[in-house]
């Protein structure tokens, strides 16, 4: 069968050529969440090159599999695709690609049930040092006020999202600062952005596919951006520029910055810069052109059927 190995192809070309556009591209610090867009429908399209290529190779190697996937299709359909042939490459081919697949489910299983049991261990820290108030509501969105030496904020996803700021940085803080800050880890809850970093963790567990790491290092720089642009765009830049500063000069990142915080350096320089969003048309156009990607999977896989039908 010509198609799954088409389909692999398409994938594996993907893979090497997307990542190195996107990384390069200096428009995604400029349009962070079209950025992510564009990286969901790359990931999409490889996923959906393997599923696709799984699915008839499966059909060209057992009779039992083509009949299921090809059991409501006219026999013009049928005959476009090809019968069971029974050929061992196309079942070591579905075997391996099912195999990935397995390994992806259950290396986003782990990935959801980590991040769970990090958020249990540090409620139940943020419980016993900020106990709940008389009268207060449990399923409330909560700011949470903890005594630190150290200025630091963070958002604590789940069922019960909470906003914790240490004592040091409400000191160190203006009051418009302050709500930059909050404005910043709002804008990672309500865009969720904890189910997309669990999904490119999950993702970037499948050997020998960078592009899948490439997309988990890309995400999480991504939707500090995301962020970012919230808080500045109510706050003004400048505003949580010195916030960002504010919070972090004590951790030595703006020296060598490694790690979790790399990214702040760049993160402050391109909020004081202040480059011009893209307009809406060509946002959309972005937006528009990505979705080519998992298109292109899609028309090879269902194109000679479609072409039988006409």
């Amino acid at each position: 069968m010509v198609i799954p190995l088409t389909l692999l192809a398409f994938a594996a070309l993907t893979a090497a050529v997307a990542p190195r556009l996107l990384t390069r591209a200096a428009w995604a610090d400029r349009e962070p969440v079209v950025a992510l867009w564009v990286w969901q429908c790359v990931v999409a399209a490889v996923l959906l090159c393997c599923g696709l290529a799984m699915s008839l190779s499966a059909a060209v190697a057992w009779a039992q599999v083509h009949s299921g996937v090809f059991a409501p299709a006219p026999a013009a359909v049928r005959d476009a695709y090809g019968g069971t042939t029974g050929a061992p490459w196309a079942a070591a081919l579905a075997v391996a690609l099912a195999a990935g697949g397995l390994w992806t489910a259950v290396m986003f299983v782990r990935e959801v049930r980590t991040a769970r049991a990090q958020r249990r261990r540090r409620r139940e820290e943020l419980r016993r040092r900020a106990p709940l108030l008389p009268g207060e509501d449990v399923g409330a969105e909560r700011l949470v006020v903890l005594e630190g030496e150290r200025p630091d904020a963070w958002w604590l996803p789940g069922g019960q999202a909470q906003l914790v700021i240490t004592t040091a940085a409400l000191r160190r803080l203006k009051r418009r600062q302050l709500d930059a800050v909050l404005a910043h880890e709002r804008g990672h809850s309500r865009a969720r952005h904890h189910w997309l970093q669990h999904c490119a963790g999950a993702l970037a567990g499948v050997p020998r596919m960078p592009v899948f790491r490439a997309f988990r290092d890309e995400v999480h720089r991504l939707c500090e951006l995301a962020a970012d642009d919230v808080a500045s765009r109510r706050f003004g830049r400048m505003t949580f520029a010195t916030a960002l500063v504010e919070l972090n000069e004590e951790r030595g990142v703006f020296g060598s910055g490694h790690g979790h915080h790399a990214h702040l350096p760049q993160r402050v320089d391109r909020l004081l810069a202040a480059a011009p969003r893209f307009t809406p048309a060509r946002r959309l156009r972005l937006t528009v052109a990505a979705l080519l990607a998992p298109a292109v999977p899609l028309l090879v896989a269902f194109g000679p059927g479609l072409s039988a039908l006409a």
